[in-house]
């Protein structure tokens, strides 16, 4: 499509992560960007500096704006919550030079203050907006103890997201155990809420577990159970490392961990106390053999706290799937992935808070036989195809773009 084709309203996305930031956030709004620069003119308002990789360069892709931007480590809670709150400032201003009536902008829920800042810009500037909700905060926050359901910081920001929520246009969920605590929120309408899963990085195919693994050919027991990714306030590190404690006598099972965030902090500190045989770390693992550590293990812990339906998707659970491994999924049975599990037979849901029970369940999973459950997972990931996911974003944006009676549903 030339340039003078292109339909008039442009697309601003405003993102904290984005390329070269290699978290997972970043890849999936540079794939948003890029696949709706193709049609449209978009301007990417990112809070990442440094060079952009070839990919996300050259004609067709869209402009990327620097946005002054400070990142505290997280466990530097005031620090982070300070250079966020100032992120989201900054993008506001940003916005308000960029967006023009009939403008489209879509950001996401990282950090949280930024999607209060989109929604007033885009209703000062007459433009459209969309949300897409990787986490509902205060919900996050109450569910992993940092705040009381009833304190007056929940109240507020619950006051403040029924005003945001009446002001956008669009919000998207990545869940479908989402709708429920949207709804509860008084600015909220079923008719903004569009369900755009996310996808499977990696092509699936059935991967076999092989000897010279690099990853496994150290670890000498028959059957080793992963966890990677980010550990967060949502996750509940004790349960994996109370599992493992309780399986240390069985030499088959082997624990093998890698991920980052205060969760990992955690594992590695009760490591360091109780030194486990069964238990070994590996550093971050960078993308390029992302592919050969999931393939290492035999089966997957996804380790949720208790009531995080509605709160939070793992976007590390598809690519799981891609490489034909079952998961364990410490949740609620409403929670989006295990609905997943379950409709599907890709593996077992266990209540979170019961070590016990997941112990048991690695150990039941160790003697599993069921030589379907990498086809059906393979199979099940194929569904979450990044094409269909990038479509729905692109029709999504048309209509915003196209249809005024969506301005009007605020």
């Amino acid at each position: 499509m030339q340039p003078q084709d292109r339909i008039a309203g442009k697309i601003v996305v405003a993102s904290q992560h984005y390329p070269p930031d290699s978290s997972t956030t970043a890849a999936i709004m540079a794939e948003i960007a890029c696949r709706l620069a193709s049609e449209h003119e978009v301007v990417v308002l990112s809070g990442w500096p440094g060079a952009l990789p070839p990919s996300q360069t050259g004609p067709g892709k869209p402009r990327v704006v620097a946005i002054r931007n400070h990142m505290s480590g997280k466990a530097a809670l005031v620090r982070r919550a300070m250079s966020e709150l100032l992120f989201a400032a900054r993008t506001f201003f940003a916005l308000m030079r960029q967006l023009r009536r009939g403008d489209v902008v879509l950001t996401v829920t990282a950090p949280f203050m930024l999607p209060y800042a989109v929604a007033a810009a885009a209703r000062l500037r007459g433009a459209r907006s969309a949300l897409i909700m990787h986490d509902l905060f205060p919900d996050v926050l109450v569910m992993a103890g940092l705040l009381k359901p009833r304190s007056l910081v929940t109240r507020t920001m619950r006051a403040a997201n029924s005003l945001m929520f009446r002001a956008l246009n669009a919000v998207i969920t990545i869940g479908r155990d989402a709708e429920r605590p949207l709804l509860s929120y008084s600015g909220m309408t079923r008719s903004k809420i569009r369900f755009i899963p996310n996808w499977a990085t990696l092509v699936p195919a059935p991967r076999p577990v092989a000897p010279d693994n690099p990853f496994r050919k150290n670890v000498s027991a028959r059957y080793i159970v992963g966890l990677s990714g980010n550990l967060g306030f949502t996750h509940d590190p004790e349960i994996v490392f109370e599992a493992a404690r309780l399986l240390k006598d069985d030499t088959d099972i082997h624990f093998l961990l890698s991920g980052w965030g205060i969760g990992f902090e955690r594992l590695k500190q009760l490591q360091a106390a109780a030194n486990l045989s069964n238990v070994s770390f590996v550093g971050r693992v960078e993308d390029f053999e992302l592919e050969a550590f999931l393939a290492s293990a035999d089966l997957w812990i996804i380790p949720y706290r208790k009531d995080v339906a509605g709160v939070s998707v793992p976007s590390r659970f598809y690519n799981l799937l891609a490489v034909g491994r079952p998961v364990v999924l410490v949740s609620e049975q409403e929670a989006e992935a295990a609905l997943t599990v379950v409709e599907h037979g890709l593996g077992w849901v266990v209540a979170p808070g019961r070590a016990d029970e997941l112990a048991a369940t690695i150990r039941a999973a160790s003697r599993c036989d069921d030589g379907s459950l990498a086809a059906r997972a393979v199979k099940t990931a194929a569904r979450f195809d990044r094409t269909t996911a990038m479509n729905a974003y692109a029709a999504l944006v048309d209509e915003l773009l196209h249809n005024p009676d969506l301005a009007e549903q605020r």
